[in-house]
């Protein structure tokens, strides 16, 4: 393993990130392996535990591998309890300074052995059992142990980043757990740098031993690095060249702004020695990664270089897949906030609408809200939400909200009868197969009183807050969704209801996302909504939009659209 990563130059560092890497060091590693799965029977073995046991791997496979090399190994006397039984009965991890083990020809052989589990995240999947033939010199056979046992140990980490960091597609969160499992397990300080554009770079996280070090994160500043530097950072994010410094607290003198920023953070955290790798593998690096270690008792090595060249291949896929996903969020946000109409001002009444995303959604949505004059002077409201949540749905969105202006526009009529109209036009022009809204109309003289007349497609009924204290919600005039009647006749005409709108009172008009949450009924989201609503009645219009939204519990996975009118006092 040495002679790969001796030459900084050479090859053997782009063979060392490759994906089969660590096979290869299993397949020549002089220790005898023996991997068994969580029953205890053998899943893979080494050439060297082929050699020293005197059996093939093809042989052993599926075989119990206590069963194998020890119940019949004249180890196992009534009283005696079997050390290497145990450690594959409890998945823990064990070792035995001395110990003798059945070969196929038939004879003993002394072994020390150590066992270690091997998990994926929270999945316990097997043992790695290390085993050496017992020599003379006992100190000697003591290293190599503990040497076997700290390279499980590595393979293990290796494998949990991956699975633990595969678990979000949100990049602060990706890099708060990379921080956690890194320190204080295999590091003391990491730093992780990522590429803006072409030929910048941007610090975005530091952990040290107490956690997330906001302080050394103040370097954030976008800082070019020059293709010639001989910084460690410059190398690993250009060249994609891992580097070992042995002696990172020796001062220098920066070539470079980058270069000047990486020598700031090693001094200021006491390195002793540091590990420099790129995120990501070959020619593609999203950026580097940064280990350190402060004790000069305890310096990284060239085994640590290549644990640490394969993390940053790991986590570089996986920061490239969360910064992808969240470029297509922000664009998709975009568009759903654009394709969203600004509120007119309808004289002294007051208007107010939020849109929120979705948490985890990557894609546009078809919630959506509108309001606008009419050419009777009525005010017209609608919150709606089109079936999907992908660009199709938001594109339904925009087709419907237009033809509704339209319809609305067209004739001073209920309405029940424009969403018919709707209804009728929908499977003709546009794209969208289903949805749900509400259709209002805000009537009365400029001054009041007013007078709310609306229409139910299938959607969550709108709440009435009014200035006594009470909250209601208006059940009234329900209709199917649009895209689900049957007919058109006289008979199959939308309801239409009224309800007196008091001075002071405020309507609130919503999507589905604001009272479902996964695991809870409907019910006891419109209880909570209502309870919410009344505690922020008194509050300004824009408060209580926003404080609604911040009193949502966690677990919400919808897009949320809201759209509240406040009556003026009287």
């Amino acid at each position: 393993m040495e002679g790969a990563v001796s030459d900084e130059a050479d090859g053997g560092r782009q063979w060392a990130a490759q994906p089969g890497f660590w096979r290869q060091v299993v397949e020549q590693l002089g220790a005898s392996l023996v991997v068994v799965g969580p029953s205890g029977r053998v899943v893979a073995a080494n050439p060297a535990a082929e050699r020293l046991l005197s059996r093939s791997a093809e042989a052993m496979a599926g075989k119990d591998f206590h069963d194998l090399v020890h119940r019949h190994a004249d180890r196992e006397r009534p009283g005696i309890r079997c050390r290497l039984l145990e450690a594959l009965i409890h998945a823990g991890e064990a070792h035995a300074d001395s110990d003798r083990y059945l070969c196929g020809d038939g004879k003993l052989v002394e072994v020390s052995w150590s066992a270690a589990p091997v998990t994926d995240g929270a999945s316990f999947e097997g043992t790695a059992m290390l085993f050496a033939r017992l020599s003379d010199d006992r100190s000697e056979r003591a290293e190599h142990m503990q040497a076997l046992e700290d390279l499980t140990g590595r393979l293990t980490l290796v494998a949990q980043i991956t699975a633990v960091l595969g678990q979000t597609l949100e990049t602060d969160e990706a890099l708060a757990r990379l921080g956690r499992m890194l320190v204080p397990g295999l590091a003391d300080w990491v730093a992780v740098d990522l590429l803006v554009g072409d030929d910048e770079t941007h610090r975005v996280a530091v952990t040290g031993p107490d956690g997330r070090d906001r302080g050394q994160e103040g370097w954030r500043a976008r800082l070019p690095f020059a293709g010639e530097s001989r910084s460690p950072l410059v190398q690993a994010v250009r060249g994609a060249v891992p580097v070992l410094d042995e002696d990172a607290g020796a001062p220098a003198r920066p070539d470079s702004p980058l270069a000047a920023l990486h020598s700031g953070f090693l001094q200021s955290v006491g390195a002793a020695s540091a590990l420099t790798v790129p995120l990501g593998s070959g020619r593609h690096s999203t950026g580097a990664l940064t280990l350190v270690r402060t004790d000069p008792a305890a310096p990284f090595g060239n085994d640590d270089l290549q644990v640490v060249v394969d993390i940053g291949r790991r986590v570089g896929q996986v920061l490239d897949n969360t910064r992808r996903f969240g470029r297509q969020r922000d664009v998709a946000e975009a568009m759903q906030r654009n394709l969203l109409a600004p509120l007119p001002q309808p004289g002294r009444l007051l208007l107010a609408a939020r849109y929120q995303p979705a948490p985890a959604a990557s894609q546009v949505g078809g919630d959506w809200y509108d309001a606008f004059q009419l050419k009777d002077g009525v005010t017209a409201l609608v919150i709606g939400d089109v079936v999907g949540h992908d660009l199709t749905a938001a594109a339904g969105m925009a087709q419907l909200r237009g033809i509704l202006r339209s319809l609305a526009w067209d004739r001073t009529e209920p309405p029940g009868a424009i969403v018919d109209r709707l209804d009728d036009a929908m499977p003709a022009i546009t794209t969208v197969p289903m949805a749900t809204l509400v259709l209002a109309r805000v009537e009365g003289p400029r001054d009041g009183p007013w007078t709310l007349r609306w229409t139910n497609a299938g959607h969550p009924p709108p709440l009435l807050l009014t200035p006594n204290g009470h909250g209601r919600y208006l059940d009234d005039a329900r209709g199917p969704l649009l895209g689900a009647r049957t007919g058109t006749g006289t008979g199959d005409r939308r309801p239409d209801a009224t309800t007196p709108l008091p001075s002071g009172s405020t309507l609130l008009l919503y999507t589905d996302g604001l009272i479902e949450l996964r695991g809870a009924d409907l019910d006891t989201g419109l209880s909570r909504l209502r309870r919410n609503a009344l505690a922020l009645a008194e509050e300004p219009l824009d408060d209580f939009c926003d404080q609604l939204l911040t009193r949502m519990p966690p677990g919400n996975v919808d897009d949320i659209a809201l759209l509240a009118l406040r009556l003026p006092p009287p």
